[in-house]
């Protein structure tokens, strides 16, 4: 047994959080403000649409976790799901073998998947799927004959990911310049923000199409023979919920076959419901030929996350000696695929997607009720998922600049939002705004606790701006 002193917080009102403050690294974090006295929150329990902190206050989720709990929290069957097979088989990795409980959860996704996207390859996250599928789309042109085919295209103030290759396809510049140099071939065009739309802002559907051609127009500029893959949300988050518009997602699937470039749907946010469908490029009518997700396949309940690829990616590495030479020590884990196959079913047959579909619209008029108040200029999404931006003059659309931005969100909302029983994301990567994605079980007192919450919040905000 080690010997090493072992550090004992200090008697005061919450050792817990004396205790993270000392030693936790927390993730996207501004740690000053905790070294001069903010208190940090603790969440100990969850139950339903609620969580709990270590001094009794209950917070309504209204980012599920981190977009990641579908079916909220304290499902015991998903907890069941993973003792009882942490019991039988707690770990084995699927280098070169496999497992029950892996080979169950591929088929499966393999079902769910549109069109001939059949092979499923496990990661622990979604930056690692990620990842996966810019090396994957290099390898494949590469053992094809067309090693020239490694650029990829995403959109400005997409979020893609941590790891290099993931940061380097992420359009927010700021979330970049500590980490540079990064990956090289990685090219930016606009996103389908129809709020601030530079051309066609009286016409969704001619906007979309020329967001679509900034892709088409970057692949010739590049050169076809240069460009592997397109990476594109269904329904962007970071910047605040930018839904595509019509026609656009299938003119990005038309341009990418046309240029022999594959289409990529990072759905790491967006599958497993959050759309109202179990994927969204189903529910947007477009089949892709890599989906990478995560978060909601579990839940958040074990870290999982998968990139799902079409037959035609694989077969290459069907014949000889072709092998993908990457993996993850925890990809496929027999729990935490144990855990999605019960969340599935919690999926499929608890109702919950239908649930999306018979609410969405209620949750969307519950947001815009707050459209009175001056401070609210756009709220926008699709399902369970929103964004509502905030603005200085609601006829101008005038932004707030980076000092008032900096003092509104972090000097203000974000605490604010969460004292008053909210836990969701005030955020300004982009104009500012505020995120909500709770999870997909909930219904109108939610709704209407949600909107009064930010009602109280946002008007308070108005008055000291």
């Amino acid at each position: 047994m080690s010997t090493t002193p072992q550090y004992v917080a200090e008697p005061g009102p919450d050792p817990l959080a004396e205790s993270a403050r000392r030693h936790l690294w927390m993730h996207f974090t501004r740690h000053s403000s905790y070294q001069t006295g903010e208190h940090v929150p603790v969440i100990v329990r969850g139950q339903g649409a609620y969580v709990w902190d270590d001094q009794g206050r209950r917070y309504l989720d209204g980012l599920a976790g981190l977009f990641a709990v579908q079916v909220g929290h304290g499902r015991e069957e998903l907890a069941e799901a993973a003792a009882r097979q942490a019991r039988e088989l707690a770990f084995f990795p699927i280098w070169s073998y496999a497992h029950p409980k892996a080979i169950q959860l591929a088929e499966r996704l393999a079902h769910l998947a549109p069109g001939d996207l059949n092979r499923v390859f496990f990661t622990s996250g979604g930056g690692e799927a990620v990842e996966t599928a810019w090396k994957l789309a290099k390898q494949y042109f590469r053992i094809t004959g067309k090693p020239g085919k490694y650029k990829v295209i995403s959109r400005s103030v997409a979020y893609h990911g941590t790891p290099h290759g993931a940061l380097s396809l992420t359009g927010i510049p700021a979330a970049k310049h500590a980490f540079e140099p990064l990956v090289p071939g990685a090219h930016k065009v606009p996103n389908t923000n129809f709020y601030r739309a530079p051309q066609h802002g009286d016409d969704e559907v001619a906007f979309g199409r020329w967001a679509a051609d900034r892709i088409a127009e970057a692949i010739e500029f590049e050169g076809p023979e240069s460009v592997a893959a397109v990476f594109i949300e269904p329904v962007q988050n970071s910047g605040g919920c930018f839904p595509p518009p019509p026609g656009y997602l299938a003119a990005v699937r038309e341009i990418c076959t046309k240029y022999d470039v594959l289409m990529v749907a990072d759905e790491t946010i967006t599958a497993f419901g959050r759309i109202g469908a179990m994927f969204a490029c189903e529910r947007f009518g477009v089949t892709p030929d890599i989906i990478t997700c995560a978060k909601g396949m579990t839940s958040g309940y074990a870290p999982m996350g998968a990139m799902i690829a079409s037959d035609r990616l694989f077969e290459p590495f069907s014949r000889g000696t072709n092998t993908f030479l990457h993996g993850y020590t925890w990809g496929g884990h027999p729990v935490a695929a144990a855990v999605a196959l019960a969340n599935l079913d919690l999926l499929d047959q608890g109702g919950v997607i239908e649930n999306v579909r018979a609410n969405e619209q209620a949750f969307r008029a519950s947001l815009e009720r707050l459209l009175d108040l001056p401070i609210v200029g756009d709220i926008r999404g699709a399902g369970y998922f929103y964004g509502i931006e905030l603005v200085k003059d609601r006829a101008t659309k005038q932004t707030f600049n980076a000092d008032e931005s900096e003092r509104l969100l972090r000097g203000f909302m974000s605490r604010a939002l969460f004292d008053a029983g909210l836990y969701c994301r005030a955020d300004d990567r982009g104009d500012p705004v505020i995120q909500l994605a709770p999870p997909l079980i909930i219904g109108q007192p939610e709704f209407d606790e949600i909107e009064a919450i930010l009602r109280r919040v946002l008007t308070e905000a108005w008055s000291i701006i």
